[in-house]
């Protein structure tokens, strides 16, 4: 519960625009904004950032169950269009674990999360989202993940116990977000 009210407390405080963590190794001057890393909640995003990392990986593994369809179907993608499977295939998405859903439910002054839901998706696509475009990519490995990878990360992120603490984080914005928004309205 300490922990929670941590998380509670950092989503007040710490401005919008810098709850985010980014553990790519290409950007490796862009990894927390130095405030919120400085914060419970933005060092334990930042272990959650790294175990989806290590996670992806894993699921894409070739002698795994999910890795071995995910090459399976790379493989036969390659052979289709291109006539042969001895192509170099670009398997490195960065993966992006944003808001889908939080329904919160008040009773006199009091709120609960009923129901709250992240959503995985590569960031291509949430470039795509937030530019209002359309994907114009066809890259193999791309689509193969979307269809193959994606749903088993989302699952593991919505319900699997690694991402328990993202989930709390999670909970905890959507209160930070419902108490500021109270507050604005009863002060306005």
């Amino acid at each position: 519960s300490n922990r929670l009210i941590k998380y509670f407390l950092a989503a007040l405080t710490v401005p919008e625009e810098d709850l985010w963590v980014n553990l790519s190794p290409y950007e490796k001057d862009r990894i927390v904004p130095e405030a919120f890393g400085q914060t419970e909640m933005g060092r334990d995003l930042l272990a959650q950032d790294y175990i989806l990392k290590q996670i992806t990986a894993s699921v894409i593994y070739p002698e795994g169950e999910v890795g071995k369809k995910f090459w399976d179907k790379v493989y036969a993608e390659a052979q289709s269009r291109y006539g042969t499977t001895d192509i170099p295939v670009d398997t490195f998405n960065k993966v992006w674990i944003v808001p889908e859903k939080a329904t919160v439910y008040e009773n006199s002054e009091a709120a609960f999360v009923v129901e709250s839901r992240l959503k995985v998706m590569l960031e291509e696509d949430y470039l795509a989202i937030s530019r209002q475009s359309t994907l114009t990519s066809d890259k193999i490995g791309s689509e193969i993940i979307r269809e193959v990878v994606v749903p088993v990360l989302e699952k593991e992120v919505n319900e699997g116990r690694n991402f328990a603490v993202l989930r709390q984080v999670y909970s905890a914005l959507i209160l930070a977000t419902w108490y500021k928004r109270k507050m604005k309205k009863s002060i306005l």
